[in-house]
């Protein structure tokens, strides 16, 4: 069994991306990792290539501007580095995903008992997503994700890159039959909200970008008019007490926490947002 770990990049040093623990989380269990990084000035490509090791091939792009609409740019940059995959399996994970080592023996197993059977397209991963600091996760963010895929050539990237769909029939896989994925055991850890609140406003603003071109909707506009990022849902956010990937220690040990934050058992906003949102744990 081969495996590939692929992924793409753009602007991860201006942007603070924890791109370098990303791709060290997966690499004990990939044969090859593909990484598509885009045309940029911050000094992306040089922290790509200080990675280092036989394992990382690296892909030179140049973003089309003119792909400014929801998101569909980074379905595309992905799907480049997709392309050079050589693996039975393709293993995906974007710049601020990182996995847990605990759960890499229990992915592999889940790749091996599945490659001979060609139904399974995909396994599925259950997400934690950390908010503001590493100790506040969104229990009302979408909860699992496909990142491992069989490299057919059936199955692309497809939207704004959090999802795959077939490419005959644009059909997405958590749609599918349910013998389409799988379950892999793993966790991904996404620490994209997790950034100093003037560096969060400045990712924001580039993302607004790419999904709306010149347009800024009302509700984005509101929390872009701030030069720091306003974390407006802190207040009842889910504690977490786990452990962390190994690969995050040093960041964990230069971190703070956002602000106080009391129970949100205790919080009136919390059920309000539970009447409108519902409970999601």
């Amino acid at each position: 069994m081969k495996v590939s770990g692929f992924t793409f990049v753009r602007n991860v040093v201006k942007y603070d991306y924890p791109v370098v623990e990303s791709i060290r989380s997966i690499l004990p269990v990939v044969d090859e990792f593909i990484v598509n990084v885009g045309r940029c000035d911050d000094g992306t490509l040089e922290l790509i290539r200080s990675i280092g090791g036989p394992k990382i091939k690296i892909v030179e792009s140049v973003w089309d501007e003119t792909l400014r609409k929801d998101g569909l740019i980074y379905a595309q940059q992905t799907n480049i580095a997709l392309s050079h995959c050589t693996g039975d399996w393709a293993f995906y994970i974007q710049a601020d995903e990182v996995v847990h080592e605990d759960d890499l023996p229990v992915i592999q197993e889940a790749m091996r008992r599945h490659l001979g059977n060609p139904e399974v397209k995909g396994l599925l991963f259950r997400y934690l997503h950390f908010i503001a600091d590493y100790w506040s996760t969104n229990p009302w963010f979408y909860h699992k994700a496909v990142r491992i895929i069989r490299n057919n050539g059936e199955v692309e990237s497809c939207g704004d890159a959090v999802g795959f769909h077939l490419k005959a029939t644009q059909q997405y896989l958590q749609s599918g039959p349910k013998e389409w994925i799988a379950p892999s055991g793993g966790r991904v850890f996404h620490y994209g909200w997790v950034k100093d609140p003037k560096t969060m406003v400045e990712k924001k603003r580039e993302q607004v970008a790419v999904y709306h071109g010149g347009h800024i909707p009302a509700a984005e506009a509101k929390q872009l008019a701030h030069d720091s990022f306003q974390f407006e849902d802190y207040a009842m956010l889910k504690e977490f007490s786990g452990s962390h990937p190994a690969v995050m220690a040093d960041r964990l040990r230069s971190s703070r926490r956002w602000a106080a934050r009391r129970n949100r058992w205790l919080n009136l906003q919390f059920y309000q947002e539970v009447l409108r949102r519902g409970f999601r744990g």
